[in-house]
């Protein structure tokens, strides 16, 4: 099969000829259809964390089933299905209570280093991190997949595993945000997208979002902003605090830089809500705990993926998408080729596009 090869850290990607493994255990074979492009991604191509290579990455993924380990029982082949980041073993004491995605095993949904790769290449193996999407195939542990309706395109189901779970989840899920109160979102990607439409879903009052590409800015108007501030021109605090009075009950950070972060500590008012959901990047934030959190008594979160119970949470948002209520069209720029990822990386990275869709 073909893939996307991360071979060098900083090098883009390589099409290269892979071999696949069969699935074994509960493991199960599936032929990818479309595979978003992530940032999260692209850093794991860019900034050397040590992590093994060759590699494979992609981790927004939506496919069909072909093939089932002799232990597979939750899918049938031909399901149409999306893979998450997140993995669960089901039995340690956060998945019984319901917080699979804050699992203490996620070890359980690998392979064991006496096991063949799942991924080689003329019998060298290659790392699969995340779900291994950029591929024509992927073998991965049934706990990472949940099965979707076979209505909604595969473009618009990828999405659902990572952007929409993280953004609409943040909301729904981790800030619980209730009807009335005020949001504020900085970085309007992919993530950023989908906590303005779960702030709308939420019922929020006023829904501001923030960024430097004025393109986002006016998307974000279709998926539920009620106000909108470009962050080059404007000064965020002041703008905020004029449309709000005193700050927002909860804001998100989507992009994970110092001055963004610093931004959604400030424009948080008395006692509100600060969401973390960008994967960090350079110099960290420095806080003064006194001024920053306790005098303004604000609430400081980190949130991994939307704090998502996928199994629950992702056919929710994808009856809703069926429904008219959720937009998820919008939200991909456009469908290119595994051949195109690199050109389409570059052009994303600028900010000026929300989201690219491979389509196998």
């Amino acid at each position: 099969m073909r893939a996307a090869v991360i071979n060098y850290i900083g090098e883009g990607f390589s099409i290269e000829e892979l071999e696949v493994d069969e699935p074994r255990g509960q493991e199960v074979l599936v032929k990818v259809e479309a595979a978003g492009l992530c940032h999260s991604d692209h850093i794991v191509a860019t900034v050397d964390r040590g992590r093994p290579l060759p590699m494979v990455v992609g981790h927004e993924m939506a496919g069909t089933v072909i093939a089932l380990g002799p232990e597979a029982t939750d899918f049938e082949v031909g399901d149409h299905v999306i893979a998450t980041e997140i993995s669960f073993c089901g039995s340690c004491e956060e998945c019984v209570n319901g917080a699979t995605y804050r699992c203490l095993n996620p070890q359980h949904a690998l392979r064991g280093p006496d096991t063949p790769a799942r991924l080689t290449r003329n019998g060298e193996r290659v790392e699969g991190f995340g779900v291994a999407g950029f591929a024509e195939y992927t073998v991965l542990h049934q706990n990472k997949l949940v099965r979707v309706p076979k209505e909604i395109p595969f473009a618009q189901a990828a999405v659902l595993g990572c952007a929409t779970a993280t953004g609409v989840g943040a909301v729904l899920n981790a800030a619980k945000v209730s009807p009335g109160e005020t949001v504020a979102v900085i970085g309007l990607g992919g993530i950023g997208l989908n906590v303005i439409q779960g702030a709308k879903l939420a019922g929020a009052k006023t829904i501001i979002g923030i960024d430097l590409q004025p393109e986002k800015l006016e998307l974000a108007k279709k998926f539920g902003a009620t106000h909108v501030i470009n962050g080059g021109t404007e000064d965020v605090v002041s703008a905020i605090r004029a449309i709000t009075g005193r700050g927002v009950h909860h804001s998100f950070e989507a992009i994970g830089i110092a001055p963004t972060q610093r931004q959604a500590l400030e424009v948080a008012k008395t006692g509100g809500h600060v969401y973390f959901i960008g994967i960090p990047q350079g110099k960290p934030l420095e806080m003064n705990i006194m001024l920053d959190l306790l005098i303004p008594q604000r609430n400081l979160h980190g949130i991994y993926m939307g704090s998502s119970t996928v199994r629950n949470d992702i056919p929710y948002y994808a009856e809703l998408y069926l429904q008219g209520r959720l937009n998820l069209d919008d939200l991909v720029a456009q469908e290119i080729q595994l051949d195109e990822i690199n050109e389409a990386y570059a052009k994303q990275e600028t900010g000026s596009i929300a989201r690219s869709v491979i389509r196998f």
